[in-house]
Order: C-alpha cells, then structure tokens, then sequence
C-alpha cells in the first residue's frame, strides 16, 4: 500500500537529493566552509576565553655599539664582506651608497669598495638576470634589462613610459636646472603647467626654491628618483648637447624612430652585382699591395746584408800566424 503522506510518484524511490551550495573561491562551496569554520572554531579552548594572553616577545634588545661591530669587522674575509654586501644590497628598497653600508656593517670604505667592484663583475648585465647598477650616488641590484618583458609578465605591471611633452620638459629641467616653469614654457612654446604638476605627482622633478626677481617664481630640479628611473649615476651622467649635435640627421631619425633595418634590405645590399665587383677590386688592390710590400722588404734585407758586410772590417793575420793563401 502507498503511504497517503507521500506524493504522488514518490512512491519506492529515494528522497531528492539537495541542490549542492554554490562554490565559492577554491571550488569549496560554501557548506564546507562553514563547516570548516566551525570546526576551526571548536578547536578553541572554552576555558581561556577570559583569559589574558600573556606577553611571548622577547623585548627589544640595544643596538651593538658601532665601535663595536667595527672592530669586529676587521677580522671578516674579503669573500665575508661581500657576502655582507651583498645581503645588504639585496634588502634594500632603494640605492645603497658606501657610507650606508659603512654604518651597517661596521667596515672599512676601502674594502666596502673592493667587494662593489668584485660583485658589479659578477652581477653584470648579459650573465646574470640580477644586475649590479651604480645609480643615484648608491649601487642597487635590479633585474636584467634583457629578461624585462618576463619580469613584467610575471609582476603584471605595465612598461613604465613618458609622453612627448613629459620628456621634452623633463629634459629641459634635467639641463637648465634650477629653472622656472615661464622659461620651461619659453623654450617650448606651449603652457606647460599640466605636465610640471604630473611630474611632481610622479617625484621626477621637485622644487628647490624661488627666484630672486619680480614675481618670485618657483624654480624646479630633478630628483634622486629621477637618477633611479633613468639608471643614471649622477647628473654628470646625462648624455652632454654636443654628444647629441654630432649626430648625424640619419642617425637621429634612428634614435628618434627606434627602428632596425630590415633584414631582406641587408641581404639584397650585399648580394648586389656592383658592390661584390668593387669588394673584388678592392681585393685585388689589397693583393698587390701585399706583394709590393714584400718585395720591398727583401731589397731592404739585401742591402742591409750589403751595408753590414761592407762596415765589418777585416782582420790581418798575426805575426806567428801563417797568412792565409
């Protein structure tokens, strides 16, 4: 007989099954994580609910005493300091000058000096994926310009690039510093209020004062932050105008489009019929040159034999010496 309770068709057959909670992140759904909650929950000690937790952490203990820590860096190793650098290098958020390190480790500037110069040829670019750079007045580990596009990948940031109008005024600021912002417009022709106050927001340029005349303009500078993004040592490093005046029209339009020549073109240059036949010509010219070359330096020997038999003199025979026929 039928149970009059059941629904109809529910005769026999098992119950429904619930739908299954959504999942959540990880592909637990939510059920099993509130079970793991509570669970996790239950594991906690009823009895300690009012307690207070005691103190564990070892209180802060004083600083060695720099006089200290440099006697005892007089007995490190060469192969010591450097690895000493090194750590401290690799801590660092930002460039690391030797006086800094000096004040870390306690050791002499002179041998700070030595392991820089040993680690910047080990970390050098084109060996290894962490280079060694001197930039902003400090060194600083960073990573290899040629693996760039594997670490932005994986950092999931985008390259780090300035406008037009934001280098022609950070180039006018880097050269003419310090300098205002009515003679940045000056030289630009164009207001440049906007692109100054992105700068300032990104802390390439900074403001080092006002000008002593009519209006007290504020002058402008760059910034260390300028010298880290640009891997410059120092402002001493920046390519001088006259590097740049000597650039050809054609190398500049190189600079300015960034683009390489396409290899077909080299291929048909150096397969044209003219060139290879003045490449032969020039052969030829090298050949002959070579022989008369030769030629000469056989009538040079020949007369120096000539010279040298002619100034040699003749020994005469002695008085008990029979003369010799």
């Amino acid at each position: 007989m039928t149970d009059p309770s059941q629904p109809a068709g529910a005769a026999g057959a098992p119950p429904p099954e619930a739908a299954p909670a959504p999942a959540g992140a990880g592909g637990v759904s939510a059920d099993e994580l509130q079970a793991l909650q509570a669970a996790e929950e239950a594991k906690s000690d009823p009895a300690l609910d009012e307690v207070e937790p005691a103190d564990i952490d070892v209180s802060d203990e004083k600083e060695e005493p720099f006089e200290k820590l440099a006697a005892a860096a007089r007995r490190l190793s060469a192969d010591r300091v450097r690895t000493v650098v090194e750590t401290l290098l690799f801590l660092a958020e930002r460039p690391l000058t030797v006086e800094e390190l000096r004040q870390a480790s306690g050791v002499e500037a002179e041998r700070l000096e030595k392991a820089l110069d040993k680690l910047s040829g080990h970390y050098r670019e084109g060996v290894c994926g962490v280079v060694l750079h001197e930039v902003a007045g400090g060194w600083q580990l960073r990573s290899s310009p040629d693996n760039s596009a594997f670490a932005r990948r994986f950092l999931k940031v985008k390259p780090q690039r300035l406008t037009r109008a934001a280098l022609e005024t950070l180039a006018i600021i880097a050269y003419r510093q310090p300098v205002t912002r009515p003679e940045v417009e000056e030289i630009r022709a164009v207001d440049c209020g906007a692109v100054v106050k992105a700068l300032l927001e990104r802390k390439l340029i900074k403001i080092l004062g006002k000008k002593e005349e009519p209006g007290r303009p504020i002058l402008y500078g760059t910034t260390r932050e300028f010298l880290e993004f640009f891997a410059l040592k120092d402002l001493a490093s920046l390519p001088t105008l006259r590097e740049f005046h000597e650039l050809s029209v054609e190398h500049r339009e190189i600079v300015e489009q960034q683009a390489e020549p396409p290899i077909s073109g080299l291929v048909d240059e150096l397969t044209d019929a003219t060139l290879e036949a003045r490449l032969e010509a020039r052969q030829a010219e090298s050949d002959q040159a070579l022989a008369e070359l030769e030629q000469a330096l056989e009538k040079a020997e020949a007369v120096g034999l000539a010279a040298s038999a002619a100034l040699t003199p003749k020994e005469e025979p002695g008085e008990d010496e029979p003369a010799t026929p």
